[in-house]
């Protein structure tokens, strides 16, 4: 039996990817997709795109099981309090929500499940596991991290550079950790900064490098993504792990490893 969802900022390039990818599956069905500035006119992979205005009544005409966004942190946020009202859930890939979003959105999962991810890769799991790891394993090393995104996107650093952030803080346990964005004119090093660095360049799908170092020795850990297709793909992968689940918060990290837990 299929997954009914509806996909929001569907000629986005993430909509539309996730649009393609669902044309592909025989466990998915669109019910509908929704674009701010459409006219109701545009088909993506063979799906009219209706215009938001009309999200709340195609919501109640089409009852898809999961709203799947990729658009931006407000919008997404008004995506997500309709479905909860309606009790639909919804599978979350927009970054850039403050600490205010974050918890508006953790929230709304009372109501309806929430799956909302930085990146919908199977191999950035791998990644931010093999990081933690890392870390804890090589105390008191240098740690570098670098991003890499197309010329138009608007957050920096990524939700997965913000997410391997976490992570290595998290494996310093105890240790006083401090995130330095960049540097410029006289900037040593200081004990336990973590560089951050975003590049902003062309049409990059994705790249994400920590970089270890001591001991006259380095240790670099890297995801590279080729295509938009990936996130779509776990995107719905998401959608259909979640459907028909208990209101909550949940994580992608759920989906890949299988887990029944919140």
């Amino acid at each position: 039996m299929s997954v009914s969802v509806a996909v929001t900022g569907a000629t986005g390039q993430m909509g539309r990817a996730v649009l393609d990818a669902a044309s592909a599956r025989e466990d998915v069905d669109v019910a509908f997709a929704v674009n701010r500035d459409s006219d109701g006119e545009e088909v993506v992979a063979g799906v009219p795109v209706e215009p938001t205005r009309e999200f709340d009544q195609l919501l109640a005409d089409h009852n898809p099981d999961v709203v799947v966004d990729f658009t931006g942190p407000a919008s997404s946020q008004n995506y997500v309090a309709v479905a909860a009202e309606a009790g639909v859930a919804s599978v979350v890939g927009t970054t850039g929500f403050d600490d205010e979003g974050e918890a508006a959105l953790r929230e709304l999962a009372e109501y309806a499940p929430v799956l909302k991810a930085s990146n919908f890769g199977r191999g950035v799991q791998a990644l931010l596991s093999a990081v933690e790891a890392a870390v804890a394993d090589l105390p008191g090393y240098d740690v570098e991290v670098t991003e890499t995104h197309h010329n138009r996107k608007r957050d920096a650093p990524s939700g997965t550079a913000n997410a391997i952030l976490d992570r290595i803080e998290d494996a310093r346990e105890d240790d006083a950790s401090e995130r330095v964005h960049g540097r410029e004119g006289e900037a040593p090093r200081e004990e336990g900064e973590i560089g951050v660095h975003a590049r902003r360049a062309g049409s990059v799908t994705g790249e994400h490098e920590v970089l270890l170092a001591g001991n006259h020795e380095e240790v670099r850990l890297t995801h590279r993504a080729e295509d938009r297709g990936v996130f779509a793909e776990g995107a719905l992968d998401a959608a259909v792990w979640l459907a028909g689940r208990d209101p909550g918060w949940y994580d992608f990290a759920d989906v890949v490893t299988g887990s029944d837990t919140q």
